[in-house]
């Protein structure tokens, strides 16, 4: 009953909203966090699209297992840490590096990148055409808001 009063709330918050304007508000992105975790991939990384909005996107994920090295050529990354621990490497060079899609190359790691530990209240910019990884140690989870930001 709680979940369905805490829906029609969040709902009706929407509608009185400008078109092309969201909020969310932070009981409604703890419970979709909450929910994540169990939408698990075999690489231990979930995600659920928050929306997307001409030049940028925004989505909440949920990682218990370190990520692919990234490099977005035309994208730049805002990441709000949420929960959990990790750390990334940003910088150096992905040696193994392939384009998986259109503007982006992955690969397994990071060389001569800097590490940065993460913590719940962390912010980062990650600039277009920079190396990054997320790191999380065996045991550990992560919790972010992910903003992807078109740069051309």
């Amino acid at each position: 009953m709680k979940k369905i009063v805490l829906f029609l709330f969040g709902a009706m918050a929407m509608a009185a909203l400008p078109a092309g304007s969201s909020h969310w508000t932070a009981e409604q992105l703890a419970a979709r966090e909450k929910a994540l975790p169990a939408k698990m991939s075999k690489v231990k990384v979930a995600a659920e699209s928050l929306g997307s909005w001409g030049n940028h996107s925004m989505s909440l994920i949920h990682r218990e297992g370190t990520g692919q090295a990234e490099f977005h050529e035309t994208q730049a990354d805002i990441l709000v840490i949420q929960s959990g621990e990790g750390s990334i490497v940003i910088g150096g060079t992905i040696p193994d590096g392939k384009h998986t899609t259109a503007h982006e190359i992955r690969g397994s790691r990071i060389e001569g990148g800097e590490k940065q530990a993460l913590h719940p209240g962390d912010v980062l910019h990650i600039a277009a055409r920079t190396p990054h990884q997320l790191v999380i140690e065996p045991g550990h989870k992560l919790d972010y808001l992910a903003v992807k930001v078109n740069t051309r």
